[in-house]
């Protein structure tokens, strides 16, 4: 099964706590914003949806 991360630009506010808490490196801080430069790295366990704190991020099945 695969997922797919999605970061809401607008809502995005560069914290790092989705960087800091994925297991398998999902996401970098680009041009000032969270960005899953690996998506196909995640593993749907929801951490980063659970700890930004803007509720920009989403995880859906793929």
């Amino acid at each position: 099964m695969s997922f797919n991360p999605t970061v809401d630009q607008d809502k995005c506010t560069g914290c790092e706590e989705c960087v800091d808490i994925c297991p398998v490196d999902v996401y970098e801080i680009v041009d000032g914003k969270s960005t899953p430069v690996n998506a196909e790295e995640c593993v749907g366990c929801d951490s980063c949806v659970e700890v930004c704190p803007e509720g920009a991020i989403t995880v859906e099945e793929a």
